[in-house]
């Protein structure tokens, strides 16, 4: 029988959360799983694509166990000042999943409404950003991470990094506290992803030789599908963090897409204007660098803002990873798809850009009759320094924190099993690892040539005058 809903719940902001969740999950699998698939060399394309549908199972199930309590829970008191504010209590949420919504969860400096719909809703949402992080942070160490060593890592690192750093800038934590905002996961996600990886890719080692030389996207037009996916998901990215479809909802999307389309531009002038190409990876990655800066800021900032971040967004990160990266210590470390950049870089920039250009008059607003509203106030609108050094200290501990946690995990797990693959799987590919190649006959060799236990590729790779020029996102191409 039908049975009217409890007076509290919006229907629709019941459903543009769950939409906006599906959006952003969305952007992992099929999104990033095609990119990733189009951007590496083919013989890692399906180990690839295979680390992205591992970790967004096996986060789902680490976040309703712990992670969500972790991340948004009773914190946990281990003495006073910040010992008070920096995890939740863990505990599974199976048994919440039908109360309401208004548990007064306090995030975002401390304040939070009551929620327009049932606790399930947010548990759901914040799922799905807490699945894309260890995604990103893969783009980091494609083509060498030992799968059965990722099969551990991940719920590790979900547990003890990404939801303690949730809970310190979202879950009411002392960063949130001290007044750093993250409108999105700025922060808490890209700059997490983008400084775990670059850890990880210099703990791990590096990819072959031959693949550090030459490693030439398989196919970018599919990469440009998957692209496309992470773009238009990224509405449900930013859209959704207001927690109501309301005015900052419309304006948050729209300066997610003005900030995007600026950085993708921006980027691929400076790939014209310096490197004489028109490259789709370089367009891909401005692409990325924008909806990664304007996450942290984006319904803080006017139009304006967005395009003045949007430029900032395509083209610090150009400078990081085609100039400053090769002629530093930075450029020795092999970070596949160049994460550090496109992910801890940009978020940076974007953060920091929000104690700047962050105008008062955009306000967060947490639905009607709500009291919780919360505007930052830049230096250029009369703020002061306040808000930019309250960022510059949140962007500071999120670094250390994820540097040395996932260090430290790492080191561990080490002495259990080998973080790397063999040289002689490194040599093959998927068919070492899976034993299946993704398209019989294009990929490797035909599925009816390959005896049970042959492994199968396209025979060694050759360095010669095509490998002097790197073809990786990460790259100067």
């Amino acid at each position: 029988m039908y049975a009217a809903h409890p007076a509290y719940l919006s229907p629709g902001d019941t459903a543009w959360q769950i939409m906006a969740a599906t959006l952003v999950g969305l952007q992992s699998i099929p999104g990033l799983a095609i990119l990733y698939g189009g951007l590496v060399k083919k013989k890692w394309a399906l180990n690839s694509a295979m680390m992205v549908l591992y970790a967004f199972s096996a986060v789902l199930i680490t976040w309703m166990l712990a992670g969500f309590s972790i991340g948004f829970g009773e914190p946990v008191h281990l003495g006073p000042g910040i010992l008070s504010n920096l995890f939740g209590m863990p505990r599974p949420v199976m048994d919440a999943l039908d109360s309401i919504g208004q548990a007064h969860v306090p995030l975002l400096q401390g304040s939070m409404p009551d929620f327009a719909f049932p606790q399930s809703a947010l548990v759901y949402f914040q799922f799905v950003f807490a699945a894309i992080t260890p995604i990103l942070l893969a783009g980091g160490i494609l083509g060498r991470m030992n799968f059965k060593a990722w099969m551990i890592f991940v719920p590790v690192w979900s547990a003890l990094v990404y939801s303690v750093g949730a809970f310190m800038l979202w879950g009411g934590g002392w960063l949130a506290q001290l007044g750093a905002v993250d409108y999105s996961g700025g922060y808490v996600i890209h700059v997490a992803a983008g400084i775990s990886g670059f850890v990880a890719a210099a703990v791990i080692g590096p990819r072959l030789y031959a693949d550090r030389v030459d490693f030439p996207p398989n196919n970018l037009i599919m990469a440009m599908a998957g692209a496309g996916l992470l773009w238009l998901g990224w509405n449900g990215f930013n859209g959704g963090d207001p927690y109501f479809a309301n005015q900052d909802m419309a304006a948050a999307v729209l300066n997610t897409n003005l900030a995007t389309a600026t950085a993708l531009l921006t980027w691929l002038f400076m790939d014209m204007a310096f490197l004489d190409r028109a490259s789709m990876v370089g367009a891909i990655n401005g692409m990325i660098c924008g909806l990664v800066a304007i996450t942290p800021a984006a319904g803080f900032l006017n139009g304006w803002g967005a395009l003045i971040l949007g430029i900032a967004a395509g083209m610090i990160p150009w400078i990081t990873m085609n100039k400053i990266g090769p002629r530093t210590w930075l450029g020795k470390v092999d970070d596949t798809l160049g994460v550090l950049h496109t992910h801890a870089v940009a978020g940076a920039v974007g953060g920091l850009l929000v104690g700047i250009l962050g105008d008062p008059r955009m306000v967060l607003y947490y639905g009607v009759g709500k009291t919780a509203d919360i505007s930052v106030d830049g230096l250029l609108y009369g703020g002061g320094f306040s808000q930019l050094w309250h960022q510059f200290v949140a962007l500071a501990v999120i670094v250390l924190f994820n540097a040395v946690m996932t260090f430290l995990i790492l080191r561990i797990l080490a002495i259990f099993m080998p973080l790397r693959m063999k040289d002689a799987d490194l040599e093959i590919g998927d068919y070492a690892i899976h034993k299946e190649d993704p398209i019989p006959g294009v990929m490797g060799a035909p599925m009816e040539n390959i005896a049970p236990n042959k492994p199968s590729w396209d025979g060694p790779d050759t360095v010669g005058a095509a490998a002097t020029t790197r073809h990786s996102p990460a790259g100067t191409d």
